[in-house]
């Protein structure tokens, strides 16, 4: 069975509404008139077809998720696009191991912890909307730092960055909250990334342009 994200139900109404709407108008206009001028046809067919990409964009396919409190698990849906040994200036101010998620306007766009633990920081930023897979979109963009412990001291760093489309960065973090691995982090409409901020000794399990899912793919494990 498939369900739809919270948080698409504004936009689902607003969108739906417009498309009966007009439909109710065309019909209208054919009782009338006994025809439909031909951009009423064109308008039609736009708001149906913007209507199913809303409904496939905040999907929330069923799912079996992965559990394994030695493993990071994906926060999100997506392609990897970065695995490097980084500055973390934020938080760490020091070196940790980047993993870079992206994800376009197809993929589910629901946010997830990627370990157990509780929230240490978190903070919201403004900024700009470079394309998500910009080098620099980590630090400009709109973006949120959550920083999670596990209970074995190693902390995780997860970022939201909005992109060149999104415009909304939806984070259901609070610092002291105990979090479960998988249990949903947040959400970013309309094309992002996530990244991940790991500890210089963690085994990375995953290879740049390889597709993961989020709550399923083993990111890396400690």
């Amino acid at each position: 069975m498939m369900y739809f994200h919270k948080e698409g139900r504004v936009t689902i109404a607003a969108c739906l509404g417009c498309l009966l709407g007009l439909a109710a108008y065309a019909l209208y206009l054919y009782c009338v008139l006994d025809r439909m001028p031909l951009v009423l046809y064109v308008f039609l067919g736009f708001l149906l077809l913007t209507n199913l990409f809303v409904l496939y964009f905040f999907r929330m396919p069923k799912r079996e998720f992965t559990y394994n409190d030695r493993q990071v698990i994906s926060p999100c849906d997506g392609k990897i696009v970065i695995v490097e040994e980084v500055e973390e200036p934020e938080y760490f101010q020091g070196k940790r191991l980047q993993v870079s998620v992206f994800m376009s306007p197809l993929n589910v766009h629901v946010n997830r912890y990627p370990i157990n633990g509780k929230v240490k920081f978190y903070r919201y930023h403004r900024g700009k909307y470079l394309v998500a897979w910009h080098p620099k979109s980590s630090t400009l963009n709109e973006r949120t730092t959550i920083v999670l412990e596990h209970e074995n001291k190693k902390k995780v760093l997860v970022r939201q960055i909005a992109g060149a489309v999104a415009r909304r960065i939806v984070c259901y973090s609070q610092e002291g909250k105990a979090i479960c691995q998988n249990s949903e982090l947040g959400f970013i409409k309309f094309g992002s990334r996530v990244d991940l901020f790991l500890p210089l000794d963690t085994k990375i399990l995953v290879d740049i342009n390889q597709i993961v899912k989020g709550g399923q793919t083993a990111i890396a494990e400690w």
